[in-house]
């Protein structure tokens, strides 16, 4: 079966990431849910309609467990990720449905924005603006290496 790229981008969270262990082939292994919306807007003017995406998706190992750590309700995030056919038999009938599975996660808030969120302080639900975004120099900051959220950053 051929494999369907997904991209959504400028997204926000609806609700908290939702962190299980579940059996692998190897053992437990994490597996969080997590409902990502993002806005398209089309025309000009009044005719400007705004059309809101929510997808629900799943991520597994330690990508999960950073997501559940550093993400919560209103984080904004880049995903990259799979969609795959989801259909079963229920009652005789084939119910359809979509799977999305991230690949890639970007963590779009800086380290402040994040941990006032997840303490419920000042910024928490409409995050700070960039005037009140602590600015930090390019070069004091450490280079990102792979997957690592920029949160986890020392």
């Amino acid at each position: 079966m051929a494999q369907v790229s997904v991209t959504q981008r400028h997204a926000h969270l609806a609700g908290a990431v939702k962190l299980e262990l579940v059996n692998g082939r190897e053992g437990k292994i994490a597996k969080a849910v997590l409902t990502a919306i993002s806005n398209t807007r089309r025309g000009s003017g009044e005719a400007r309609e705004e059309e809101s995406t929510a997808i629900q998706w799943t991520l597994w190992g330690k990508q999960a467990e950073n997501a559940a750590e550093y993400l919560g309700k209103g984080s904004h995030v880049n995903i990259v990720g799979r969609l795959r056919n989801n259909n079963y038999e229920k009652d005789g009938e084939t119910v359809y449905g979509m799977a999305f599975t991230a690949e890639e996660i970007d963590y779009l808030d800086s380290r402040a924005e994040s941990e006032a969120r997840r303490s419920g302080g000042p910024g928490a639900e409409g995050g700070t603006s960039s005037a009140e975004r602590p600015s930090t120099p390019a070069a004091s900051r450490k280079p990102r290496s792979g997957r690592q959220p920029a949160h986890a950053d020392a």
